[in-house]
């Protein structure tokens, strides 16, 4: 009896020693790693990519988002260009075609990627970038490229019998035009006057955006100053038979509601010279519709035009 207690003492001391061995073993699993720690065990996940952002068109860049209702013309009449102009700059074989949300340019391109030239004077080196030729290629010195030096100079403007041309001290220059603002030296420069003589019939205001000046039919009408013709025709809708004006860079004036026009795009006009006939064009009787435009905004003309 005794030996049979022993024996079951044994067998208990045994799945004792047994649990402890087993608590005291590594488990089977990955190292937990703390916050801030690092691990030659540790798995690097990368983070998501982030979706790219696509950035709205900056219109102050010379880009313009094309809406819905939008024409070629009024697009050119609110930035202050040419018709013809957005034309070239943005190749448009069908002006009439422009679809909403097409980015425009409506600013002049500047000359980006012009190879610079070193331009010899009896004082410094000048340089400037270089124009392209009517075929589109750069005019620019043939050979391989070499530091300025007096002599390397003197050196490739010797004839060599290859039929190179020797490089020349000058060269033909295109300057990136400088973006116009508002200048008051633009406003000043223009002396203004009264494209008609009639009763006001509506002032400025943010529906309006000019003058209506009342009249008869074929009273003529004046450029109130000198400049050239940018627009002359009865694209604009709203405006009817309408002529535009450009001053300067940042000014220009607008004719609307005529019955004739006696102008061509691109002519140069003095002031009070005469531009149309008034009518009834597009308008719900006979008057002129007189606005000024700086940078392409609306502002009140009779801020610009003498007092009567």
């Amino acid at each position: 009896m005794n030996k049979i207690k022993s024996l079951k003492n044994l067998l208990a001391l045994g799945c004792v020693a047994s649990l402890l061995a087993a608590c005291s073993s590594t488990p089977n699993k990955a190292p937990v790693v703390e916050r801030g720690m690092s691990s030659s065990n540790e798995v690097y996940v990368p983070p998501p990519t982030p979706k790219q952002v696509v950035k709205p068109v900056d219109s102050a860049r010379g880009n313009y988002v094309v809406k819905r209702g939008d024409t070629l013309y009024r697009i050119a009449l609110d930035h202050g260009q040419s018709y013809s102009d957005l034309v070239v700059w943005n190749n448009l074989k069908n002006p009439n075609d422009i679809k909403v949300d097409q980015v425009l340019r409506v600013a002049p391109p500047e000359v980006n990627g012009a190879q610079p030239v070193a331009i010899a004077s009896s004082s410094s080196i000048e340089v400037k970038p270089l124009s392209s030729g009517p075929s589109g290629a750069k005019v620019s010195p043939k050979g391989d490229k070499r530091p300025y030096s007096e002599s390397n100079l003197a050196e490739l403007q010797k004839p060599d019998g290859s039929g190179v041309a020797p490089v020349k001290t000058e060269v033909a220059v295109v300057k990136p035009q400088e973006k116009s603002t508002e200048s008051a030296a633009d406003v000043d420069a223009v002396d203004w006057m009264w494209p008609v003589d009639g009763k006001l019939l509506a002032g400025f205001d943010d529906k309006n955006k000019g003058l209506d000046i009342a009249g008869r039919m074929g009273q003529d009408i004046f450029a109130a100053g000198a400049g050239k013709v940018m627009y002359a025709g009865s694209g604009i809708r709203g405006y009817g038979n309408l002529v535009i004006v450009k001053h300067n860079n940042s000014l220009l004036s607008a004719y609307a509601h005529n019955k004739t026009i006696l102008v061509k795009e691109g002519q140069s006009i003095t002031k009070g010279q005469k531009i149309a006939e008034m009518g009834n064009s597009d308008s719900d009787g006979v008057k002129l519709h007189f606005e000024i435009r700086l940078q392409g905004k609306p502002v009140d003309p009779s801020r610009y035009l003498p007092a009567r």
